[in-house]
């Protein structure tokens, strides 16, 4: 029996977030712009197979080689034409796993690890802050890094930069980011504390943005992992769902000495949100992370939303080597997915982080104010939608719901997952 039915399953319904209590019952790009240029020097190319020992985190099964999937009656096959070295279909609400190739082999996640760095530095900087940028703020960056254009002597607000970092996967956005959390190192640092706290434990950290060096390592069930913590947070899933913005550009001066910012226009790079000549942009797509090196090819998570279902996609580096064709397999697996949902028995389950409360004393309640059991929002939105949310606050919503086990039963506490409502809602700029 798969670890993931060995406990009570974490329930998160799209439409309530009432406590449902009974007697003794149940209470959660073109590719994408790349980190590195084909002629970037990359880290030493992954194994073209998968270690036989992987991590069990989520359950026995997501740690063997090759495919793993329980087709019901009436489930679709899984689709043939899948090259990815690795890739993970998950329900977003529920934390079932319903399908995965090799999800826990630890390989470069390109710019998909950007997801950690929003979901760590999101909170500790208000949207309206303004920074000057110096010319230290911009050391370091990779060779043939992509960049928004972030220019020194010039002053940004975070809002800008987040978008550079969204829609660009601007580099030097997360550079200058990371010189107001004090340095790269600390930065690092904090991601990787903040990967362990997820349980994305297959993760190795070394730069914030992704760019390809030797050890820095994720896996397609830790990028799910990421993505759906960062996903609680109201900033995170809103620059995430951007298709286009304004960022600003370098300011001159005319022959009165008159001076003049200039602007210009970004568009996200993520394909399935914005499209492209071979690519439409997917139907209920909200999100969240692409990227793309020389070492680790094409990496991408994306959550999307259809008929009250919810679902996370993860794929790392098709072996087929055709235009965008990360973003066409993704789009096959979330087909496959929203198919199938209901009609196969889970292989695994998304685990919560190491700080969440999953045991309360009968006739208790589960951690989280009123206001927020009151407002349907999930426990940590409160705090983690204004910017400051801790650690501990995020682990609570992430996990989906609060699974508590009483000596003659369960209870599930229901929280309403806020992705469906803001992709019904999304404009394309």
């Amino acid at each position: 029996m798969p670890a993931s039915k060995k406990t009570a399953r974490r329930r998160l319904p799209v439409t309530s977030a009432a406590l449902l209590s009974f007697s003794l019952s149940l209470s959660l790009a073109a590719p994408a712009f790349a980190d590195a240029s084909p002629t970037a020097t990359p880290s030493t190319p992954p194994s073209a197979t998968p270690p036989a020992n992987m991590s069990t985190v989520g359950g026995a099964r997501l740690g063997q080689a090759g495919t793993q999937v329980n087709l019901g009656s009436g489930a679709p096959v899984l689709p043939k034409d899948i090259t990815a070295r690795s890739w993970i279909v998950s329900d977003a609400e529920t934390g079932d796993v319903l399908a995965a190739h090799n999800a826990h082999w630890r390989l470069p996640p390109a710019s998909t690890l950007k997801m950690l760095f929003a979901d760590t530095v999101l909170p500790k900087f208000p949207k309206d802050q303004k920074h000057k940028v110096e010319v230290s703020d911009l050391a370091g960056i990779g060779s043939g890094s992509s960049t928004v254009g972030i220019q020194e002597g010039e002053t940004y607000t975070v809002h800008d930069l987040w978008l550079g970092v969204f829609l660009r996967s601007g580099n030097d956005a997360v550079h200058v980011l990371s010189a107001m959390n004090q340095g790269v190192d600390r930065t690092v640092q904090d991601m990787q504390a903040h990967a362990d706290e997820l349980q994305a434990l297959d993760t190795h950290v070394v730069t914030p943005d992704g760019y390809d060096e030797a050890g820095q390592v994720s896996s397609a069930y830790d990028l799910t992992l990421i993505a759906r913590s960062g996903m609680q947070k109201k900033d995170f899933r809103e620059y995430c769902k951007t298709v286009r913005a304004t960022f600003p550009g370098k300011t001159t001066k005319n022959t009165k000495g008159k001076e003049t910012r200039g602007s210009f226009e970004i568009q996200n790079t993520n394909r399935l949100l914005a499209g492209d000549s071979d690519v439409t942009p997917y139907q209920g797509i909200a999100g969240v992370k692409n990227g793309n090196t020389s070492n680790a090819g094409a990496t991408f998570t994306g959550v999307a939303e259809r008929n009250g279902k919810v679902l996370l996609v993860t794929v790392m580096n098709p072996a087929k080597d055709e235009h965008n064709e990360v973003y066409k397999e993704t789009a096959r697996l979330f087909d496959w997915g929203f198919q199938a949902a209901g009609k196969v028995e889970p292989v695994g389950e998304l685990v919560p982080p190491k700080g969440a409360d999953t045991t309360a004393q009968p006739g208790g309640t589960a951690s989280g104010s009123a206001e927020s059991r009151q407002s349907g929002k999930p426990v940590a939105a409160s705090s983690a939608d204004k910017g400051g949310s801790s650690g501990i606050g995020i682990a609570l919503a992430v996990t989906g719901g609060l699974l508590v086990l009483l000596a003659a039963g369960v209870f599930l506490v229901n929280r309403r997952w806020p992705v469906p409502d803001l992709v019904r809602r999304r404009t394309r700029r």
